[in-house]
């Protein structure tokens, strides 16, 4: 057994926050189409004009917050030469902000300084719309105000959405000119937005599709001259890297985290290269730490249904068919105090649980005698999944067949 004394000894890495998310480059690659979008939609604030509202969507890691934050940047610093310019920024992400209460206190709170910040209760909503108004209209000028996860905002409660896309117009400003730039995982969300809001928030459109491992490559090929020393990377690495992102789905964030976990495995090992065998072992660790982040943001049914497969599991009841899953499934809903929802929607949960790579599914066909039906299994590993339904065991109880599997 090792000392577990922190020494510094041989690391690939020059400046390791080059992979990381808050890193913004000097220069952005793989996206050349969407910027040159982007920028045209932006290009109005520079004159000193009403903005543009701005809707940006796609799936997770192709770029769009990194985008935006590249090039609010290089706006900000090109509006300093132009004395007749105000412009201000603010950046709120808006998970765990899912009604327009909460946007508006979380805004008000951005555009504040650390001592003036609100609690948030206390206000009616037309306080917290009163205050927002005077706080923009305070600053002057114009200000851009991104909403990263708009999509987070419950149906329903995005009144705020168009209050602030159409501020100036319904009088609400009299000094301000304000951007809105939504940014969304959710390729729906924009859709199930009410006519108006839509109109108002959707003035420009954004579509950031799946990075290529072509592209990729750029992106890996960027940042590793500024994150390691010269020639610690063998030649297989970042095309491996940039193989393996495109292959779930063309996400950067997850060909960066297996680049940046490959040169921590590499330093661990005291390694002076990072090699392909540090690729494949940051692979297991990082796919095991995607799948404990997708099953802590399932909601809460969903967690049900798999709380109800995992016992199964346990007692070496699967594969298994949903029939067999939903007694479970609605026991859990009546521990923890809710409604079960039909067999129906079960199965349809069970198949997007399947397409997120938590469970395997398995077509069966016998014919006249069984018919048609599906099986379900966990696609990893049992210890791994009750311990990413933490919060559900501890409001629930620990279910006797998992009791040996829990870590708590």
């Amino acid at each position: 057994m090792g000392s577990h004394r922190f020494n510094r000894s041989t690391t690939p890495f020059r400046n390791r926050e080059a992979l990381l998310d808050d890193y913004t480059p000097d220069t952005f690659v793989g996206r050349d189409d969407e910027l040159d979008e982007y920028h045209e939609a932006l290009e109005p604030v520079i004159y000193g004009e009403q903005p543009n509202n701005i809707f940006l969507y796609g799936k997770t890691g192709v770029g769009k917050t990194a985008a935006t934050k590249y090039l609010l940047r290089n706006l900000e610093e090109d509006a300093n030469q132009f004395e007749d310019l105000e412009l201000a920024t603010a950046y709120i992400n808006c998970d765990g902000f899912e009604t327009s209460y909460r946007v508006g206190v979380a805004l008000i709170n951005a555009l504040r300084d650390p001592a003036d910040q609100i609690s948030e209760s206390g206000y009616s909503t037309s306080e917290i719309y009163a205050m927002l108004w005077d706080d923009l209209d305070a600053d002057g000028g114009i200000v851009l105000l991104v909403l990263d996860e708009v999509d987070h905002i419950n149906q329903g409660e995005d009144s705020i959405l168009y209050q602030l896309s159409r501020a100036r117009e319904n009088e609400n400003l009299r000094e301000a000119r304000v951007g809105v730039i939504g940014i969304s995982n959710d390729l729906t969300f924009r859709d199930r937005l009410s006519p108006k809001v839509r109109s108002s928030l959707c003035e420009r459109t954004i579509s950031f599709p799946h990075y290529t491992a072509t592209e990729l490559l750029e992106v890996l090929e960027q940042r590793s001259e500024v994150a390691f020393k010269s020639n610690v990377l063998s030649n297989e690495v970042l095309p491996k890297c940039a193989a393996l992102g495109a292959q779930s789905a063309g996400d950067a964030r997850h060909a960066l985290d297996l680049l940046l976990t490959a040169g921590d495995i590499a330093r661990g090992n005291e390694s002076e290269t990072v090699q392909e065998r540090h690729v494949d072992h940051a692979l297991e660790r990082v796919e095991k730490e995607e799948i404990t982040e997708g099953i802590s943001n399932l909601t809460e049914h969903e967690q049900h249904i798999l709380y109800a497969l995992a016992t199964l599991d346990a007692e070496d009841g699967t594969p298994v068919r949903s029939r067999e899953i939903y007694p479970r499934y609605r026991n859990m809903c009546s521990l923890s105090g809710r409604d079960a929802h039909t067999s129906r929607w079960l199965r349809d949960h069970l198949d997007e649980l399947g397409m997120l790579g938590i469970l395997s599914v398995t077509e069966k066909n016998e014919g006249l005698a069984g018919g048609k039906y599906r099986e379900y299994d966990l696609q990893q590993e049992l210890t791994l999944v009750v311990n990413a339904l933490e919060d559900t065991l501890a409001s629930i109880g620990v279910h006797e067949s998992l009791r040996s599997y829990h870590e708590g």
